[in-house]
Parts: structure tokens; sequence; C-alpha cells
């Protein structure tokens, strides 16, 4: 008998820079604690959060602001299995589950990535061109299928 999985609900968000309509150029940052690995925000819902308030608290603890304009939003949630090297870290996850949030950067924002527990150490706005040859890693699916959503229905 094969045991069901446990997944980590999770938010994701797809930040446009405050240029945004007028340059379509995405957040990425480099992760502080592997090789680099470059990715969306993103980080867990707390217990009786809601995937919003989880957004804006993620956001707020990995690039140091929420302000943001929320956009869109994914209209589904999507799950992935954590590679063998990042599921003990993970334990008693076996993956995530994500809700995927398109937002954008307020003309005024600043990032700080010097946060109580830095989750990057270094950014880059980048062309989606740009995203997909930094970030070759098992998350790459997923961002093809959200940014494809999200070209699709006009936003980018």
């Amino acid at each position: 008998m094969q045991k069901s999985k446990k997944y980590r609900p999770n938010v994701a968000a797809i930040v446009l820079s405050p240029a945004y309509p007028f340059e379509c150029r995405l957040f990425v940052g480099k992760r502080s604690d592997m090789e680099d690995i470059w990715q969306f925000p993103q980080g867990g819902i707390d217990e009786g959060e809601s995937a919003k308030e989880a957004l804006f608290r993620e956001l707020k603890e990995e690039i140091g602001t929420k302000d943001i304009e929320l956009i869109a939003e994914y209209p589904k949630w999507l799950s992935y299995d954590f590679p063998s090297k990042v599921a003990s870290k993970m334990y008693p996850y076996d993956g995530q589950i994500q809700k995927y949030f398109l937002v954008r950067l307020k003309p005024n924002a600043k990032i700080d990535l010097n946060t109580k527990h830095p989750e990057f150490d270094d950014y880059r706005f980048v062309s989606k061109k740009e995203l997909f040859e930094l970030v070759n890693h098992f998350k790459k699916g997923i961002y093809v299928r959200v940014i494809k959503y999200f070209e699709e229905k006009g936003y980018i």
C-alpha cells in the first residue's frame, strides 16, 4: 500500500517591477542557503492565516516590503514533491501545495534582503526569457505553467 503524501500549504509571488505595465520584468531572488538557485519569493501559510495574509507576510519577511498591488491569482493550487536532497530538511512534508499570486511593487517600495532571517542574498528583475535561463531546478515546470497562464490572461 502506498502512503499518501503530505504537502505543506504555501504561497508564491511573481513580483513585477514598479515599471509594469510599461515594462514587464520579474523579480527573482538568489537563495542564500543553496548555490546558484534563483526563485520567486514563497513561504508557508501559518495555521489560521489566509493565503493573501501569508503572501503579504512572506514578502515582508523575504524581500523586506509588503508595498505591493495585487494584480491576479492563479486559479488552482499547484503541488510539487521535494527532491531527495531537500526532503529531509522539510520533514514531515513530501512537498508543497502552492497558491501563486501576480503582484506589482508600488513605485516607492524598497527591497531589503537584510531581513531577520535572510532567504536571498541577491536579486534581479528579469525578462521572461531570462527567468527561464536562470531557473533550472525542480520548480521550473510550475513556473512555466503559471507564467503561461498569466500571459494568456493578458497580464504579462
